[in-house]
């Protein structure tokens, strides 16, 4: 499914890297704008590592408003069908767009509960979990205090850039 190769991704302009690659951090083109001003990549390995230091090198404020970026996992946003392509693809193959209305509740009650108590939402890489993992997850991970949630939550934005740019990437082999 993916389109370019890494020497296609090397040649695009300025314009065309973003519009391309501005989502695979949710709604943040600023990470393609940054990520871009390390071409050309090697490979693809390198172009994902450019966009995890655009993350690394953010500070507890601007990780929060990366995190506040993204979603509930089945809320109000994809019950109206307006979330980004990306994100509805990925609740999809986890099953949220078709929960029973014990696994909706829960998750709502839960969700709410979560960005109640750290300020954004909950987040997890939906295409590497499955409904029970994702329930779960919120029980277990509210436990935790904010800053080992801001942390948690970026390294799960990582996993969700990766597979978002492999997605548009040939992989090449370098991962």
């Amino acid at each position: 499914m993916a389109m370019f190769t890494i020497s296609e991704v090397n040649a695009l302009d300025g314009e065309q890297f973003e519009a391309i690659f501005g989502n695979v951090i949710e709604l943040c083109t600023d990470a393609a704008v940054q990520a871009q001003k390390e071409k050309p990549f090697k490979d693809v390995k390198r172009l994902c590592e450019a966009f995890v230091r655009y993350l690394d090198n953010l500070t507890e404020p601007e990780k929060l408003v990366i995190l506040q970026l993204h979603p509930d996992l089945a809320g109000r946003m994809a019950a109206q069908g307006e979330l980004t392509r990306e994100s509805t693809e990925e609740q999809r193959s986890a099953g949220l767009l078709d929960l029973s209305n014990e696994q909706m509740e829960t998750i709502n009650i839960r969700n709410y509960s979560y960005r109640e108590k750290f300020g954004f939402p909950f987040i997890i890489c939906a295409r590497e979990n499955k409904v029970q993992s994702i329930i779960e997850g919120l029980q277990r991970r509210y436990r935790n205090t904010k800053e080992q949630e801001i942390c948690i939550g970026i390294e799960e934005v990582k996993k969700i850039c990766r597979l978002r740019i492999l997605d548009i990437v040939k992989n090449d082999g370098s991962i």
